[in-house]
C-alpha cells in the first residue's frame, strides 16, 4: 500500500472514530425521545405521531443529498485551496425551496386528515422544520466536506441534544401527554445549525463563479428525487402506509410503527457516515488502484449485508416482541415476524444507503434515481396490490423493495468505468 493510501487509511479511520462516538451518543439521545413518547403517548395517539415523525423526518432524508452534494463540492474545492462558490449557494436554495413547497402541500385538509388526525398545527411545524433542516444539511456538507470533523459531531450532538431539551421541559411543565408540545421537542433539533452558522458561513465564497442555474438545478432535483423515493421507505415509511394501505386497527398500526422505530437502529447508527463516505469515494477515485480497493469493498459489503441481515432477522423474530414491549411499554404489542422483516429491510437500507453515496460521489444522478426508484415503486406496488391486512402489507413491501434495490445499486458501483477512446 502507498504512502498515500496508509495516510487516507489513518485520517478516515480517525474522522471515523470522532463521527462514531458523537453519532452513538445523539443515537441515545433520540431514543430517548421516541420511547418516551410512544410511553407517553400510548399506541393509538402514537400513531399520530409516527406518522407527524414520518414526514418531518422523511423531509430531512430527503434532504441527505444536499449534505453529500455540498460535501462532494467542499472536498473538491479544498482540495483545489479554495471556498465553494456560488454552485453551493445554488444547490441549497433548490434544495430549500422544493421542501418548502412539499411541505406546504401537506396544508391540504384531505392530508392532515389523512396524515396529522386532522391537526394543522403539526403541518406548520413540518413546514418550518423542514426549511430549518435545509439549513443543517447544508451546515453539515460544508463541514464534512472541509474535514471540519470536530464541527460536524458537534451539530449531531447538537441535533439530538436539542430535542432532548425541549422534551424535558415539556414533561416538566405537564404537558407531556399531549401530540402537539412532544412535536415541537421533534422539531427543535432542526435548529442546531445555529450554532455552527458563523464558521460554516466562512467556508462559502458566493462571489465565486460556479455552474449556471439549470445544471444545478437538473442535478439537485435528481438528487432530491432519489432521496424523497429513499425516505418514503426509510424515516417516511409509517406515512406511506397510512396513505397507500387500507386502514387498520389504530392500536395495532402503533405498534407496528413502534416495532419499525426499533428495527431501524443499523439505518441511525449510520446515517451520518454517509457524509463520509462521500469525499472518501471522491479521494479514492483519483487512481486506478483506488477504484478497484472500492469495487472490491462494495461486493464484500453486499455480501455481508446479506448474511448480516439474516442473523438479524431470525434474532429478532424471537427478541422482537420483547424489545419493543421493553423499550416502549407492554402496550405495544408486536409480532415476532413483524420485526423480523423488518430487521431485514433495515440491513438492506443500511448498504443501500452507503452505495447510493458512491453514486453521489461520482455524479450518477440518473442511476441514484434508477436505484431508489426501483425499491420505492415495488415497496408502493406491494402495500397497494399485496392481498392481505395493513401490517402484511407493509412488511412485505419492506422486504421486497430493499432486497430488489440492493441488486440494482450492487450492479451499478462494481460496474467498471467504460474505458475512453
Amino acid at each position: 500500500m502507498s504512502a498515500v493510501s496508509d495516510d487516507l487509511a489513518k485520517d478516515t479511520g480517525k474522522s471515523a472514530g470522532k463521527i462514531g462516538i458523537s453519532l452513538l451518543i445523539a443515537i441515545g439521545l433520540g431514543y430517548v425521545l421516541t420511547f418516551v413518547c410512544g410511553r407517553l403517548l400510548g399506541p393509538v395517539r402514537y400513531d399520530v405521531f409516527a406518522s407527524f415523525w414520518a414526514v418531518l423526518m422523511g423531509f430531512g432524508a430527503a434532504l441527505s443529498p444536499l449534505e453529500q452534494e455540498l460535501s462532494r463540492q467542499s472536498a473538491l474545492a479544498s482540495a483545489a485551496g479554495h471556498r465553494v462558490g456560488r454552485s453551493a449557494v445554488r444547490t441549497f436554495v433548490v434544495a430549500a425551496v422544493v421542501i418548502a413547497v412539499l411541505s406546504l402541500l401537506t396544508f391540504i385538509p384531505q392530508a392532515t386528515t389523512q396524515l396529522y388526525g386532522g391537526q394543522f398545527w403539526l403541518a406548520v411545524i413540518v413546514l418550518v422544520g423542514g426549511v430549518a433542516f435545509a439549513f443543517q444539511f447544508a451546515t453539515r456538507g460544508l463541514l464534512i466536506g472541509h474535514n471540519e470533523v470536530r464541527r460536524f459531531s458537534g451539530l449531531i450532538l447538537g441535533e439530538a441534544g436539542a430535542r432532548v431539551l425541549v422534551l424535558g421541559i415539556v414533561v416538566a411543565i405537564g404537558v407531556g401527554t399531549q401530540i402537539l408540545p412532544l412535536a415541537l421537542a421533534a422539531a427543535a433539533g432542526s435548529f442546531a445549525w445555529l450554532l455552527y452558522a458563523r464558521p460554516t458561513a466562512k467556508l462559502v465564497d458566493p462571489h465565486l463563479e460556479g455552474e449556471p442555474w439549470p445544471v444545478v438545478v437538473k442535478r439537485t432535483l435528481l438528487l432530491l428525487l432519489a432521496a424523497g423515493l429513499t425516505a418514503s421507505l426509510v424515516t417516511g415509511y409509517p406515512a406511506l402506509v397510512k396513505l397507500l394501505a387500507p386502514k387498520s386497527d389504530a392500536e395495532q398500526l402503533g405498534a407496528f410503527f413502534a416495532a419499525l422505530m426499533v428495527a431501524r437502529v443499523p439505518l441511525l447508527l449510520l446515517s451520518p457516515l454517509q457524509a463520509l463516505a462521500v469525499p472518501t469515494v471522491v479521494r479514492l477515485s483519483a487512481s486506478e488502484e483506488g477504484h478497484g480497493k472500492l469495487r472490491k469493498l462494495l461486493v464484500l459489503g453486499a455480501i455481508g449485508s446479506l448474511v448480516v441481515a439474516a442473523i438479524g432477522a431470525v434474532i429478532s423474530l424471537f427478541i422482537g416482541p420483547w424489545a419493543v414491549s421493553l423499550l416502549f411499554s407492554a402496550k405495544f404489542a408486536a409480532q415476532g415476524w413483524w420485526v423480523a422483516g423488518l430487521v431485514w429491510s433495515s440491513v438492506m437500507l443500511t448498504i443501500m444507503q452507503l452505495m447510493a453515496a458512491v453514486l453521489v460521489a461520482q455524479a450518477k444522478a440518473d442511476k441514484l434515481v434508477i436505484v431508489w426508484a426501483v425499491t420505492a415503486v415495488s415497496a408502493a406496488l406491494t402495500l397497494v396490490l399485496m392481498p392481505g391486512d395493513t401490517i402484511l402489507r407493509a412488511v412485505v413491501g419492506l422486504i421486497v423493495g430493499p432486497t430488489l434495490g440492493l441488486a440494482v445499486v450492487t450492479a451499478f458501483v462494481v460496474r467498471k468505468p467504460a474505458p475512453v477512446g
